[in-house]
């Protein structure tokens, strides 16, 4: 991604990002001085400064991390974050917590453009109420595609929910990473394999088990952060759109792949070689956002048409099925590698994505 050229245009100066997840601890090497005062949400012991898995303070590495120390590098540096803990698996006893629509709501009423949603699982109520909210207020919403197409591939929320940008993930080699999550929902990708994360809530150290859907969501928040700092008139849907525009596909296609959808993000690709065309500024780029819509009471398993999730999307029978060639970029973009993991042991992706913790849980 050329990071320090991209850095010399755009660093995410002037651009929040809510991290609706387990909290951020503002305190590592990597974060001081980039995370605003946050929201808890969760109902939780503690701030949403306490995060007891650690999982929330990687992904806000990843996107404003200043790589301190050894940290993790984050894309957008000049950006910053905004923590909102939710009820997250991992946190103790999350259950007993407030439903996770209250993080969504208050990420959606915050002054955050962009929310970065590096979680999933089944839909919940009041979920997407908070979701059309956020995107009614101009925010651009980035969500995980999920970890588990080897097992069974469940449509995952809120990446499906109409308007949201759903995120897979995709490895070195430009291929999309086995596990992530396919599916007619899927918007873009980014990487999200060999990525160090902190292994606990002690905060001492990353762990070679890092990545997935949750990191390429991260990723993409970043990249997102970089063009619209860039262009500060700009809306949501024309951020978006370049990002469409410049994403990287061996070939390109108005039709979504069902396995890393437009393509690989690279900002780059706008932010140096003026690359992609904003648009409309009130068309959204990927599909027509119903703000009226309302969420399948559940989700189906793989090959029952539960794929096609989201409204506005009517290729699904023609989209191109073959994972292999097709999810690599034009160009190579290996050095994300090096920025994302300065300093910090070289990572083996284990994919655990996080999971929302729904009142009801699916059995």
């Amino acid at each position: 991604m050329q990071a320090e050229k991209m850095w010399e245009v755009s660093t995410g100066a002037g651009i929040t990002i809510a991290v609706v997840d387990s909290g951020v601890d503002p305190t590592t090497d990597s974060l001081q001085g980039q995370v605003l005062p946050g929201i808890d949400a969760s109902g939780a012991p503690g701030e949403a400064s306490d995060d007891y898995t650690g999982h929330g303070t990687t992904m806000a590495e990843y996107i404003v991390g200043t790589g301190k120390n050894g940290g993790v590098q984050g894309l957008a540096p000049g950006a910053k974050v905004l923590p909102v803990r939710g009820s997250i698996e991992g946190l103790k006893d999350a259950e007993k917590w407030a439903p996770t629509s209250k993080a969504l709501w208050a990420a959606a009423r915050s002054d955050a453009q962009i929310i970065n949603l590096s979680v999933g699982g089944p839909p919940a109520a009041g979920e997407e109420d908070a979701i059309r909210h956020a995107i009614s207020r101009g925010k651009l919403v980035f969500a995980a595609a999920g970890n588990e197409r080897q097992e069974h591939n469940l449509v995952s929320y809120p990446a499906a929910y109409p308007g949201v940008v759903a995120v897979a993930a995709s490895g070195k080699d430009g291929e999309v990473a086995k596990f992530s999550q396919k599916g007619d929902y899927i918007d873009l990708a980014a990487p999200g394999v060999d990525l160090p994360k902190w292994c606990d809530e002690k905060m001492q150290s990353y762990c070679p088990n890092g990545g997935g859907t949750s990191t390429a969501t991260a990723i993409a928040s970043a990249s997102a952060a970089l063009i619209w700092s860039k262009h500060p008139d700009w809306t949501a849907n024309q951020v978006l759109r370049v990002l469409v525009d410049t994403a990287g596909r061996k070939e390109k296609s108005e039709v979504r792949s069902r396995y890393i959808g437009y393509g690989a993000v690279r900002p780059r690709i706008h932010l140096l070689e003026g690359e992609g065309d904003p648009g409309d500024p009130d068309k959204n780029p990927i599909e027509t956002v119903e703000l009226d819509a309302s969420p399948p009471a559940s989700p189906s398993p793989e090959g029952d048409g539960s794929e096609d999730a989201k409204s506005g999307d009517k290729a699904g029978a023609d989209r191109v099925e073959k994972a292999s060639s097709e999810a690599a970029a034009e160009e190579s973009d290996n050095d994300l590698w090096i920025y994302l993991g300065a300093g910090a042991a070289a990572a083996v992706v284990a994919a655990g994505a996080f999971v929302l913790v729904r009142r009801t849980r699916r059995t």
